[in-house]
């Protein structure tokens, strides 16, 4: 076995901490980044997986968002996904990568806190594709509060709540009559479902809430044949660490594998989970965490 072919050690394979210390504005764009996040644009290799599915992805223009949209489409599946007007140049760097690989990108500005924009969205892809095999609710809000609950504006809450919760319940409920039996929904939930941190207790709330409206929405769709599971990472490094943590140098350092993933990392869950060899997993949260071990 040759060196390329040998598998990497998960500790040493991505940049460790300590990180240089940065801060963006929110909601944060890949290029300033450093180290700069790995999305699998020179790594993911396709096998088919997910040949002429037609998927839905919001947050797909940076992130663990870009990861998936790029693994869906070398997978063999057309994408339509949602970004915030200010993250345009980034929707755009993601939609050449799904066209690159020969399938069809829409990019659709979207703020999932509105009922009528999430409405007009499932209307899109209904009318870009037809059907809608695999929704991936991925987009979030988050935003560090370390002097504890009453540095939680209601401003702040709201906008966590509405954009974690409400866009999730809302295209779910206007995407199921378009999604066929065989397909799928996987939700982004997050370590911090089951260890909060105090700094992101809005956050972690919404996440763990996230867990279960899946469990729950599994059961209820199991007869249609849909199924419903989520992944659950631990630290990612992503343009949301930047744009809403006061502290960038040792994000990740907490992990057992002493690092933050790469989103390219997380794509393989939900394209594994999207796929037919999750024929039989439903109610399913995948935790990808670094070794954090969770219930």
């Amino acid at each position: 076995m040759s060196a390329s072919e040998r598998p990497h050690n998960p500790t040493e394979r991505y940049p460790q901490p300590d990180f240089p210390q940065q801060e963006q504005e929110h909601p944060g764009w890949t290029g300033p980044m450093d180290p700069p996040p790995d999305h699998g644009e020179d790594s993911y290799r396709g096998h088919g997986l997910l040949t002429d599915r037609k998927a839905v992805v919001t947050g797909g223009d940076s992130g663990i968002g870009r990861a998936v949209a790029l693994a869906f489409a070398r997978e063999g599946a057309d994408v339509l996904f949602t970004y915030l007007e200010p993250e345009k140049d980034e929707a755009q760097q993601t939609s050449e990568l799904i066209e690159k690989a020969g399938r069809k990108a829409v990019a659709v500005a979207c703020d999932i806190r509105d009922e009528k924009q999430c409405r007009a969205l499932i209307g899109r892809a209904v009318n870009e594709f037809g059907r809608i095999d695999v929704l991936v609710n991925n987009a979030a809000y988050q935003m560090s509060q370390p002097d504890g609950i009453s540095a939680i504006s209601t401003e702040q809450f709201d906008r966590v709540v509405r954009t974690n919760l409400y866009g999730m319940f809302w295209l779910c409920k206007m995407a199921l009559p378009h999604i066929p039996p065989g397909g799928s929904i996987i939700n982004t939930t997050s370590v911090q479902a089951y260890k909060p941190s105090p700094h992101l207790l809005d956050y972690a709330m919404t996440k763990g809430a996230i867990v279960t409206f899946t469990q729950g929405l599994a059961q209820m769709l199991a007869p249609e044949g849909v199924r419903v599971n989520a992944v659950a990472p631990g630290p990612v490094w992503t343009p949301l660490i930047p744009a809403t943590m006061p502290d960038t140098k040792e994000f990740g350092k907490q992990s057992p594998l002493g690092r933050p993933a790469q989103p390219a990392e997380m794509a393989p869950a939900y394209v594994f989970l999207a796929s037919e060899n999750a024929g039989y997993i439903t109610g399913e949260i995948l935790n990808a965490t670094g070794g954090t071990p969770l219930p």
